[in-house]
């Protein structure tokens, strides 16, 4: 007699997927490649091993990706007049602990295989400054990559243990643009909508380019699936419809500032999304001199999915254009240096008040030796005539 789902779902099931796994980075990581201003190109040439284990596993009903690994790279570039560079790039260790539990940052071990020049080494610095961005991109998607070709395999259940991502591919047999626009005609999937109690999500990430070139990235229809590897409909125009993620987003626009602001309705197609609730996505781009700031705001997210959505927001839209070379600056906030109350700040200075070597000002705990060494010589001096005068002893 078999379990039921609530029950098979509890106890631990465990799946090696290692060589699945090397496949997805041997497929993946070599679709990465960035280019430089000036024209310099460079790109993961090559995935030459993949060290470890890698596994899928399930206990209490939720999924959990189990990963550790070695991965040595190749790399090529391309100088302005077209003269080839190779080397080589080894990143110790891949894991869930890195990805998703953000507990240390990625270590690059980098070689140049091409002897060294000025344009060599110009195209070697770019390997170092923009790669990383785009592999740890790619890498954030591999745990749900998993999840979703081999979840189905673990999961003894109608429904999904992971949900809140957005759909698949669209088949191969099928025109990606006729099945995203095919989506739009579908209802979005979830519980009901009365009486949703809903929040604000707010991301935001500042990359090395101009507000216009996000602003087309974000809503041409040719370019969006660059960066979402997937099919898309946008007619970029107010009150039109859109679908991205082969129809895993879905709303309509509410109007467009080319460079300045998009507004949409935006609705997550999944169970743990309510049917026919829409929340309203405005994206704004803040350009400055050499960058521009892009902010995600989300109004009318159910309570209770805010994590969710933020990982959402995060992982496909700010990570999903690292993927494709945009790189990401990281710029502190103001407000996030703590400032000293002004009391503290002036009991602290008067009570631990330095003494300046070019001050002609003396501490007073310094006087008591000077009295008293002026004392000495003084009597020093006035016993001294008097010794001499006085008659020898007989």
């Amino acid at each position: 007699m078999a379990l039921p789902p609530s029950t098979a779902n509890w106890h631990w099931k465990n799946k090696n997927i290692t060589k699945w796994g090397t496949e997805w980075m041997k497929r993946e990581l070599t679709s990465i490649s960035v280019t430089s201003e000036k024209g310099e190109l460079v790109s993961i040439s090559s995935v030459n091993d993949v060290d470890g284990d890698i596994e899928l596993g399930q206990r209490k009903s939720k999924l959990i990706t189990i990963f550790d690994t070695r991965v040595d790279l190749s790399w090529t570039g391309t100088t302005t007049d077209g003269s080839e560079v190779k080397g080589s790039l080894t990143i110790p260790e891949v894991s869930h602990e890195i990805i998703c539990d953000k507990l240390s940052d990625f270590v690059y071990e980098w070689s140049l295989s091409t002897s060294p020049s000025a344009e060599v080494n110009t195209v070697y610095a770019l390997a170092r400054s923009r790669l990383p961005a785009a592999l740890e991109a790619k890498l954030a998607t591999f745990p749900q990559a998993i999840i979703e070709a081999h979840g189905k395999d673990l999961t003894v259940s109608a429904e999904p243990s992971r949900t809140g991502t957005p759909a698949p591919s669209a088949p191969a047999d099928k025109p990606a643009a006729s099945v995203a626009r095919s989506a739009l005609s579908q209802p979005i999937r979830g519980g009901a909508a009365a009486n949703v109690n809903t929040t604000t999500v707010t991301v935001s990430a500042t990359f090395q380019a101009s507000a216009d070139d996000l602003f087309s990235i974000l809503t041409d229809q040719a370019r969006i699936p660059s960066w979402t590897r997937s099919a898309a409909v946008s007619a970029a125009k107010p009150d039109t419809e859109y679908s991205l993620f082969g129809g895993g987003v879905q709303g309509k626009y509410v109007s467009l500032e080319n460079g300045k602001q998009v507004v949409q309705t935006w609705a997550l197609k999944s169970p743990t999304w309510p049917a026919e609730h829409y929340a309203t996505l405005t994206t704004s781009f803040d350009q400055s001199t050499d960058s521009t700031k892009v902010t995600w705001s989300l109004a009318g997210v159910p309570l209770g999915t805010e994590d969710e959505i933020e990982r959402n927001l995060k992982g496909y839209y700010i990570h999903g254009l690292k993927s494709i070379g945009y790189v990401e600056l990281y710029v502190p906030e103001l407000s996030s240096v703590p400032s000293k109350p002004a009391s503290r700040s002036s009991t602290s200075r008067s009570s631990k008040k330095k003494v300046d070597t070019n001050s002609d000002e003396t501490p007073p705990s310094n006087y008591l030796p000077a009295v008293i060494v002026g004392v000495l010589v003084l009597a020093a001096a006035f016993s001294i005539p008097y010794l001499s005068s006085a008659p020898a002893s007989k």
